[in-house]
């Protein structure tokens, strides 16, 4: 959650619910270890607080620190290998990440805070894959008014092949680079695709310009794992951004009420011990029109630049190798939750 680093002398509390039948995820913050896991609501920027009924105060001992860089070394990262690793990943996806990682009732929970209201909405699934997230965006927005976007023509061919996105709108696109008017869209979304963005702030300063006065962007996922292990992978693989720097980047970006949504399968009690590939979705509100007031340089990475063929290889099988741990891990939570009764900690 956002620190009083990010908001000058704001103070942080947090009041976790104590509840005889927990559900839903089990940590109050990136680094805290707890011993229940309560369901959690949304978390805003500022003064935080988790409120229910029955609750006690914490103090969080969770710090932030300075947002990675984008340099930062990780065997997946630049857009180049992300394209040839789903040109592979994209014939299971459905079937190996998506029942560890991204289930309809984690994916219709995310959705909750874009406040897709009515049919006639115009949203864009920006990073849209294979289209399972749009499967849950057309049950209350009509598909013709939907455009799904992603670098990958191997996930798109996959979306085509549903017949409840046959009359969605689908394009080839880079996320910090979208093919929209300013001011052009009511509703902006975008599940699992951050993690694969070289430069996160510029994704969302793109979020911010295409949508128009009043619509709403809602990000989902990864969140950082705290247990060493998870963490060695997670560095390793792709980005796997705090909490606080997802609000931080929605804030510089220009929105508002910016709000912080923990979402995981049921078995993922103690989720910010391993992390999640969706681990959260964000969500905020374009209050003035135009582009974001945020100023950026040039791109961080820049694909039509040559890359070493033998240095591409290697990075694409480490990074693929270093994924490989995400999902086994689901494996190792839903075994632990078949054995270690729900209303004990794991």
């Amino acid at each position: 959650m956002a620190s009083a680093m990010l908001n000058g002398a704001e103070n942080l509390t947090l009041i976790r619910a104590i509840a005889p039948n927990p559900k839903g995820l089990g940590f109050l913050s990136s680094d805290f270890r707890g011993k229940n896991f309560p369901t959690l609501t949304p978390i805003s920027r500022g003064n935080i607080s988790i409120r229910t009924a029955r609750s006690r105060t914490l103090t969080p001992k969770c710090s932030i620190s300075a947002p990675r860089p984008a340099s930062q070394p990780r065997f997946i990262q630049h857009k180049k290998e992300a394209f040839w690793f789903y040109r592979f990943l994209s014939i299971v996806y459905d079937h190996v990440i998506n029942p560890g990682h991204w289930t309809e009732d984690m994916r219709d929970d995310a959705l909750e805070p874009a406040d897709l209201n009515h049919r006639d909405l115009t949203v864009v699934d920006v990073g849209g894959g294979t289209g399972f997230t749009t499967l849950g965006i057309v049950k209350h927005v009509d598909a013709k008014n939907v455009t799904i976007l992603d670098q990958s023509p191997h996930q798109l061919a996959k979306a085509r092949q549903k017949e409840p996105l046959k009359d969605c709108k689908i394009l080839e696109g880079d996320a910090e680079d979208l093919p929209f008017p300013t001011d052009s869209v009511d509703r902006y979304v975008s599940a699992g695709s951050i993690e694969y963005w070289p430069d996160p702030q510029r994704g969302i300063k793109e979020a911010y310009r295409v949508l128009r006065l009043g619509g709403k962007a809602c990000l989902i996922g990864p969140v950082y794992p705290t247990f060493w292990l998870s963490r060695f992978f997670a560095d390793a693989w792709m980005l796997f951004p705090k909490e606080e720097e997802y609000i931080e980047w929605f804030e510089k970006a220009g929105f508002k009420n910016v709000q912080l949504k923990r979402i995981g399968p049921k078995w993922y009690r103690g989720v910010r011990r391993h992390g999640l590939i969706m681990g959260c979705s964000v969500s905020g509100v374009k209050t003035s029109s135009g582009d974001s007031p945020l100023q950026l340089g040039p791109k961080t990475e820049d694909v039509s630049k040559p890359v070493n063929p033998l240095v591409f290889l290697a990075r694409l099988i480490l990074g693929a190798m270093a994924g490989a741990y995400y999902v086994l891990v689901p494996i190792y939570m839903w075994i632990k939750d078949q054995i270690v009764p729900k209303g004990q900690p794991i």
